[in-house]
């Protein structure tokens, strides 16, 4: 793996970043859209607005590219922190792609979103903070006719095939959706744009992780039911195809990827009892990543918080480490 991280001193990592950046977003195929798209500003449309008593939520279109309508849920706070923080909240594998921000189809599955504090973006906003709750591309309006009409899960087999023709991925898709939602809302919201957290469960996890190793302008990521390795995980377990990516093991192990966030807070959430994405993994993951952070001189900035549980998220794990570390009281 071209890219393992092997360094100790700042200098050591700071050339390994500069390096190794360009490269993933090239294995991503985020070069081929930032090429093709040089300077495109994204639009968006407001849809409706409703006032759900401790905040006002919003649903909106974006077009991320000019022909890729793009759902998302804002969630506007009645009582801002002063810090005015905006969250993404990416979700994962789910035919509701509203649950984050509070929209269920029946009573079982707000027992389950509760119950599994699936709630993310709500969670977010009751903390004072704006929250956008995207649509992940290839789910819910996104997917094909074909899939919207059978109502299967979600497209995401045809969007890698249809990715890989043009050299692109799932992953580099949504990473660059996450990218333009940040332009708009710097461009549309009274945020700090100094103070953006990108965080979401599973295939949200996934998200969260290679968008802050891309984009900069992520301050704080928080991945949870994703941070392992990829030979221990989706190298070996069944997996979706969104999750893979032509040669990044020539690259890098997923700790690599995510030692890109550095210098930026990064804490990994995982469930002890995970299947899919197994602790002992996530441990060996966060071992290599904690070299890295050590090498960038911020070892306090990278957290693994353990779960007693499953694949759900842990959101005891979450807030008070983005309150720590964007100084929020």
């Amino acid at each position: 793996m071209k890219y393992a991280f092997k360094g100790s001193s700042r200098g050591d990592f700071e050339k390994w970043q500069k390096s190794f950046r360009p490269e993933l977003k090239k294995a991503l195929g985020l070069d081929i859209l930032e090429k093709q798209w040089t300077n495109y500003q994204p639009v968006a449309k407001l849809l409706s607005s409703e006032d759900i008593g401790f905040a006002i939520r919003e649903r909106w279109s974006i077009q991320t590219e000019p022909t890729v309508p793009l759902p998302f849920i804002l969630l506007r706070p009645k009582n801002p922190d002063p810090s005015r923080v905006l969250v993404i909240t990416p979700h994962g594998h789910s035919k509701n792609t509203e649950l984050y921000a509070g929209v269920y189809h029946d009573d079982k599955e707000r027992e389950s979103g509760e119950v599994g504090e699936r709630d993310v973006a709500i969670q977010a906003v009751k903390e004072g903070y704006f929250a956008i709750a995207p649509t992940a591309r290839g789910f819910g309006e996104t997917r094909t006719p074909e899939d919207i009409k059978s109502d299967a899960l979600s497209s995401c087999r045809t969007l890698l095939l249809h990715d890989i023709l043009v050299g692109r991925t799932p992953i580099g898709d949504r990473v660059w959706d996450i990218s333009r939602l940040i332009d708009w809302a710097v461009q549309n919201l009274p945020i700090n744009p100094v103070k953006i957290v990108v965080t979401g469960n599973s295939g949200g996890g996934t998200v969260t992780l290679f968008a802050a190793a891309c984009d900069t302008r992520i301050t704080v990521a928080v991945p949870s039911s994703y941070f392992c390795t990829f030979t221990g995980s989706i190298g070996s377990l069944h997996h979706c195809e969104c999750n893979y990516i032509p040669g990044i093991m020539q690259l890098g192990e997923m700790a690599d990827v995510a030692g890109l966030t550095a210098p930026r807070p990064f804490c990994a959430v995982q469930g002890k009892l995970d299947t899919i994405f197994p602790i002992e993994e996530s441990r060996k993951a966060f071992d290599h990543l904690k070299q890295v952070y050590k090498a960038a001189g911020v070892q306090d900035n990278c957290e693994l918080y353990e779960g007693q549980e499953g694949h759900r998220y842990y959101k005891a794990g979450v807030w008070p480490f983005v309150r720590k570390h964007l100084d929020v009281k």
